[in-house]
């Protein structure tokens, strides 16, 4: 029998296959694509390698391979990023200012009522500032227990001289964002702290952006009880909240939403998947047709995103699995194995006035990258090192990649500094923890300004100051709201003026003393022995 017959003649010239866009994938895709690693692509090998592949399907790209031609960058047209360089304290209050702080205090005052009317909490601004500023010296010193700031044998003073041990834990116990009996939204998981979500969002949308933006994942460590924890086995902290965050390729923050599943797209964004929308609502913030620059990894990555982003003048570069590039023929691993370490193919293709570029390149594995403004050219190479010969290689790179890794590491830089003095802070109520984690985020981006500024105005990076010695300061500023400055004059209440300052009769050495001192009306000892007089006016 000809199998040929048998089977069918496969047609050179037949239409490509349509590929599931990221619009058909529904929300599980969120919580298995963590499962399958960063860098993994399903590669398809073809059988066929022509410069341009037919296709019938009108709403498919038409890919082509290009000749080496360099393409330019458009120019960024943003505006100037840096300002006059405040100190510490006033980098951290642009974000908690005055406002947040009153509804704060006004929510755990009324918190602490429906807990017990009999036990009223009294909190005022400048106690709360003080306890976020016992929180911040506890992320400094890490011990692993809040009472051990209290305890004689590790006692630490700027904590334990701020406040006592129960006052702080009553602040603890009661501080709360949102009014539990004015629910509106049944549906939103995180309402007790929607209000400082939307505070803090509406802060940081507010920094001057860079010209090269990211989008990605970022854990927050949480082993408690919540609907709304993730396991991700593929990242360092396993167990905890996903936030999905837009930074700038310095590490500032600019815009951030939690994971708790399933979001309804807002009818003014276009609705392309639900990782594609991920990317546009936390891009809405990003000047629109100013020639931005955003970089994700492949499980944001689709063509739709990457044309939908470009209509609103964004640019795009991200890694991509190649079942989210429909009609697109590419070789196989094996293939660009066997051409060697560097080899890569490049195809191009025009979907009414954006140019899609797509790279595949083999390194150690190989990695595909979609883009809408460079390619692979100008080729450079960057040192590898070869297991086998045990020396290092020049390898070439394409353009798109080297952009790529120049650029996409803003999250991964964040959460690297937000680590180096996490607040640890056990607690069982779930969105403390979020809390915590919002206010080690902030003095970090406040942190990162401080540096951005500085280096706006020529200050040279060995006089900028550390983060350690940054957060000190704030923490410093913090727990001295409200306090006076100032040291008081007189005699202290620890001598012996404040005993008679509550008895006002008579000394503690004898019964009455026969010596009084007629302007303070006090009997003192006036002996060879006890000279309270003495004392009294002088200490």
């Amino acid at each position: 029998m000809d199998t040929r017959t048998f089977y069918g003649r496969k047609v050179q010239d037949q239409a490509a296959r349509a590929v599931p866009s990221d619009s058909e994938l529904d929300d599980s895709e969120l919580e298995r694509s963590q499962e399958e690693g960063r860098s993994g692509v399903n590669h398809e090998s073809v059988d066929q390698d022509e410069d341009e592949v037919v296709v019938e399907n009108p709403s498919l790209p038409r890919w082509r391979t290009p000749h080496n031609a360099f393409y330019a960058h458009p120019e960024w047209q943003g505006r100037n990023i840096f300002n006059d360089i405040m100190s510490p304290l006033e980098y951290f209050q642009h974000f908690f200012s005055e406002d947040i702080l009153q509804d704060i205090v006004g929510q755990s005052n009324l918190y602490a009522i429906q807990c017990d009317p009999n036990k009223l909490l009294n909190l005022s601004t400048q106690e709360l500032e003080q306890f976020l500023g016992t929180v911040v010296y506890m992320s400094l010193f890490g011990l692993p227990g809040t009472r051990m700031f209290w305890n004689k044998a590790c006692r630490v003073s700027q904590v334990a001289d701020t406040m006592t041990l129960n006052r702080w834990e009553a602040i603890k116990k009661a501080l709360h964002f949102n009014n539990n009996e004015e629910r509106q939204e049944e549906n939103d998981p995180i309402y007790k702290i929607r209000p400082l979500v939307t505070h803090l969002n509406s802060k940081l949308t507010s920094i001057p952006m860079s010209e090269n933006l990211a989008v990605d994942e970022q854990m927050v460590p949480f082993k408690g009880r919540s609907r709304i924890k993730q396991y991700l086995p593929s990242k360092p902290k396993k167990w905890g909240y996903k936030l999905l965050v837009l930074a700038g390729s310095d590490g500032v923050h600019h815009n951030f939403e939690i994971y708790t599943g399933r979001v309804v797209q807002p009818p003014e964004l276009a609705d392309i998947g639900a990782s594609g929308n991920v990317v546009l609502r936390l891009a809405q913030p990003i000047p629109k047709h100013e020639n931005y620059k955003l970089f994700f990894d492949n499980w944001f990555t689709s063509v739709p995103l990457v044309l939908t982003l470009a209509q609103q003048g964004i640019h795009s570069i991200g890694t991509v699995r190649c079942n989210r590039l429909p009609g697109v023929s590419l070789m196989s691993d094996a293939e660009l194995k066997r051409t060697g370490r560097g080899s890569f193919q490049q195809k191009m293709a025009m979907v009414g006035e954006t140019t899609l570029h797509v790279v595949k390149w083999y390194d150690n594995r190989s990695v595909t990258i979609l883009s809408d403004y460079t390619g692979a050219h100008p080729v450079t190479e960057v040192q590898r090192w070869d297991r086998k010969k045990k020396m290092l290689l020049k390898v070439p790179r394409p353009a798109v990649v080297k952009i790529y890794n120049k650029n996409m590491g803003g999250v991964d830089l964040l959460d690297s500094l937000i680590a180096l003095y996490r607040t640890k802070i056990r607690s069982k109520k779930w969105y403390r923890r979020l809390v915590f984690h919002f206010l080690d985020l902030i003095v970090v981006t406040a942190w990162l300004l401080y540096r951005r500024d500085c280096e706006g105005n020529g200050m040279m990076k060995k006089d900028q100051m550390k983060l350690y010695t940054f957060k000190s300061y704030i923490a410093e500023g913090l727990c001295r709201s409200g306090k006076s400055l100032v040291r008081r004059k007189g005699r202290p209440s620890s001598t012996i003026a404040g005993e008679y300052e509550e008895k006002r009769t008579c000394c503690s050495h004898s019964n009455t003393p026969k010596a009084k001192c007629q302007k303070c009306g006090v009997h003192l000892c006036f002996t060879s022995s006890n000279n309270c007089f003495l004392r009294f006016h002088t200490e």
